[in-house]
This record gives structure tokens, C-alpha cells and sequence, in this order.
């Protein structure tokens, strides 16, 4: 369920580990030169539609990368400390609510959190999922991620979903969550 969700993932997550969750934010900036692929997606055809190519190909590159914000965080629960889920996030701010983005921006809350607490409304789409060995995550651009949660043997399930607050996604997101969440709750309910 919880890959294939297209509602607010950290609400499931709270319920999966029974207690709420705190972001820590690892590093937030612009994309800076990361530009030709966001999310797996080329960037002129970020939701699968051409734009407009300017002229001057360069500039319009530079233009685009300067709206481009990267965001690294780990969801985590605020009694256990238990890491849950390593997160990765492409945010386009010429599609993201001023507000929203204000709010991204203070680094003080999941971006899920600070969606609902906005009560803006939004479509998800859900781009791709599945699981990977631990050492072979990669990030929105194809690098390799060390994940911020303790090393498995099991493979790491993972959600990359677009979330759209108009026609254009504003943000792509990458999730990575901790295979043993679900021991974890079964061991706290015996």
C-alpha cells in the first residue's frame, strides 16, 4: 500500500510505526547544474510535455536550474528516533504555492506536513516503484545515496511520485523506506 499510495505517504508511515514523525532536513539548495534530468524525466518534458525551447538553449537551461530547489531529508519518529524513510526531493518553485514553498523553505517540517497544513489541494502521481538493494539507491539525478537508516540485507522499497498543484508537477519525490518499519510495529504490538 504504501507504494502504490498516491495520498499523503508520512500520515501512512505515522500509522505503520504508531507515533508521529519529525523531518531532518540533510541539505536543502538549488540544483545547481543538475538540470537535464529531473526525476528521471527531461527536464523539457518534466510530466511528459514539450515546452517551449528558447533560442539561446544555455539560458534557458540557467533560467530553469535557477527555480530548481534539491531537498534531502530523513522522516523519523519523535519518540523512538527510528529512522523510517530517506527522502529525496526536486522542487520547482515556478509550480509550487508561495506559501508552500515559504514553508519548505524553513526546513521545519515534511513537505507532506507542510502540504496538509496548507490544505492545498493536489494530484500525485506515482512515476515508479519497487525495491533495491540497500547499497544501490540512487538519487533523483542517478547518483549513488547512502541511506540515512541502518544497513539491510533485505532490499529497500522505494516511491518516486510527482505531486501537482496546477497542470505542471511542482515537486518530485524519491522515497526510501525502511524495510523493518512493519517488524518494528509487529514487535511494539506484542
Amino acid at each position: 500500500m504504501l507504494l502504490v499510495t498516491d495520498g499523503r505517504t508520512t500520515e501512512l508511515l505515522e500509522t505503520i510505526v504508531q507515533e508521529k514523525l519529525s523531518v531532518t532536513v540533510i541539505r536543502q539548495e538549488r540544483a545547481g547544474g543538475e538540470a537535464p534530468e529531473r526525476g528521471g524525466v527531461k527536464a523539457s518534458a518534466w510530466a511528459g510535455k514539450e515546452r517551449a525551447e528558447l533560442a539561446d538553449g544555455e539560458a534557458a537551461a540557467e533560467s530553469e536550474q535557477a527555480k530548481l530547489y534539491v531537498r534531502e531529508s530523513v522522516l523519523a519518529g519523535m519518540r523512538s528516533g527510528l529512522p523510517v524513510s530517506h527522502n529525496f526531493a526536486l522542487v520547482d518553485s515556478r509550480f509550487v504555492p508561495p506559501k508552500l514553498f515559504q514553508a519548505i523553505a524553513r526546513k521545519q517540517v515534511g513537505i507532506g506536513k507542510a502540504i496538509g497544513a496548507e490544505g492545498l489541494p493536489t494530484f500525485r502521481n506515482v512515476l515508479d516503484s519497487g525495491s533495491v538493494e540497500f547499497s544501490q539507491a540512487l538519487d533523483l539525478f542517478g547518483r549513488p545515496l547512502r541511506l540515512r537508516f541502518p544497513e539491510t540485507d533485505r532490499k529497500v522499497p522505494y516511491k518516486k511520485y510527482a505531486i501537482h498543484f496546477q497542470e505542471e508537477p511542482g515537486i518530485v519525490l524519491l522515497e526510501y523506506y525502511d524495510p523493518r518499519i512493519v517488524q518494528y510495529r509487529l514487535g511494539r504490538e506484542e
